[in-house]
């Protein structure tokens, strides 16, 4: 009997794990950084060889850097290789950084993600230091041209802020120590010291070199 009431207690608490990690949206199973998941945000043919994953930080300097990088690289490569863009927000250093990041993920659910991606590293310097960003974050949803309503209404719903919430969990888990961070078919890369440094790394991606 004891050991049937011990069963059912461990039985119990596994599934009180199971639920507690989902509804805290540590979805780290979910975001694989060898795969592009259907939530993500991402430019490219997804089913390519070349699978870049980028963990990045919208008011990190840094991140703001490697953006004209990335931009670059989406141009030249296309469809021949799929670049995603995961959150990661430094909360701990960043004040804002998790507003843009819901910013971001509003213009999303409108299906304006990378407008509003480069717009706010672009504008990095105006609304970074802002006490309060969200008439900036206003503005900008105005001049790419969505909805005001919706994106006010999205950018502080608990959806976008779970999902933002869950890739920078992910995140976490992979123990990532900074941002910007990328991933080339499952890899962790050291960030390239140049534009010619990274478009060699995709090149054997996508021809398949280690």
């Amino acid at each position: 009997m004891k050991n049937f009431i011990w069963m059912g207690a461990i039985i119990v608490a596994i599934i009180a794990l199971m639920v507690f990690g989902v509804r805290s949206g540590n979805n780290a199973a979910l975001f694989e950084v060898g795969a592009v998941n259907k939530l993500d945000n991402f430019k490219g043919e997804a089913s390519s060889t070349a699978i870049i994953i980028e963990y990045s930080d919208f008011e990190c300097p840094a991140c703001r850097t490697y953006y004209m990088v990335m931009r670059q690289m989406m141009a030249e490569f296309g469809s021949k290789a799929v670049f995603v863009y995961r959150y990661f927000p430094l909360t701990e250093i960043h004040a804002n950084a998790q507003l843009a990041a819901q910013a971001v993920q509003a213009a999303a659910k409108q299906g304006k993600f990378w407008e509003m991606h480069d717009l706010l590293f672009e504008k990095q310097n105006e609304w970074a230091s802002a006490a309060d960003p969200a008439p900036l974050f206003d503005s900008y949803a105005s001049l790419i041209g969505i909805s005001a309503s919706q994106f006010q209404s999205d950018y502080t719903s608990k959806d976008v802020i779970s999902f933002v919430k869950s890739q920078r969990n992910n995140a976490l888990g992979l123990e990532l120590q900074g941002t910007p961070t990328f991933f080339v078919n499952g890899k962790k890369i050291e960030n390239p010291k140049s534009v010619e440094e990274f478009r060699t790394i995709i090149k054997d991606a996508i021809s398949g070199k280690k």
